[in-house]
């Protein structure tokens, strides 16, 4: 027999009207696995501006638990990390890719973002919408164990309110506030090119006292 929502999206791609995601939740305690039923995108569903609802999904638990079928899971925005989707079709074109990496919650992630030409953060007058940032190329993997590697996912979209550092190319404060922003050089800061001041002569030395005649 199958479950509620398998019948709800059965329904849904027999009648034309949704194409089910498949998701992957990154979240402080876990990881859920499973889909999303409804058409569009994932940034549209997580930027819908309720909880995100997982159906068919599995729990996969940070702590030493094994991986348990949870059934429906909702989730706010404000408690997902990062999610990653299986869309090829979702990522922008003309845009100048930035090396970056990215530590939220439990999770680093590296890949690169994307930033439109001719773009300079120190003149920007276009500020980021939307809670999630998205990236391509990622690798996802544990803060606590960076040696072992990630995932590699074509497509992640980060949580910016929840980032706790960044690594990149550029000054991007204002695409992730309150994380520590490390630059790593390749374009200079907005003031980088600015002439040195000129620094001030040493002052003259004091005239000798005369001596007094003998």
């Amino acid at each position: 027999m199958r479950s509620p929502g398998a019948q709800r999206r059965l329904g849904n791609l027999l009648g034309g009207e949704h194409l089910p995601i498949q998701v992957e939740i990154y979240a402080a305690e876990g990881v859920a696995i499973g889909v999303v039923a409804r058409s569009g995108h994932l940034r549209e569903a997580l930027e819908a501006g309720g909880p995100l609802r997982i159906e068919d999904a599995t729990w996969h638990s940070l702590l030493e638990e094994p991986a348990r079928p949870a059934g429906e899971i909702l989730l706010p925005p404000d408690d997902i990390h990062l999610a990653t989707a299986d869309e090829v079709d979702d990522i922008p074109v003309h845009a100048q890719w930035h090396d970056i990496a990215i530590e939220v919650g439990p999770y680093r992630v590296t890949g690169q973002m994307p930033t439109m030409p001719g773009f300079d953060p120190g003149r920007a007058l276009a500020r980021p919408t939307g809670e999630f940032v998205q990236l391509r190329d990622a690798s996802i993997g544990l803060l606590s164990e960076a040696s072992a590697g990630g995932l590699t996912r074509h497509m992640a979209l980060v949580n910016r309110y929840v980032v706790d550092r960044v690594e990149a190319d550029l000054m991007l404060g204002f695409f992730f506030p309150g994380a520590v922003m490390v630059h790593t050089g390749g374009q200079e800061p907005a003031d980088a090119g600015a002439p040195a001041p000129t620094p001030a002569a040493p002052p003259a030395p004091p005239a000798a006292s005369p001596q007094p005649a003998t």
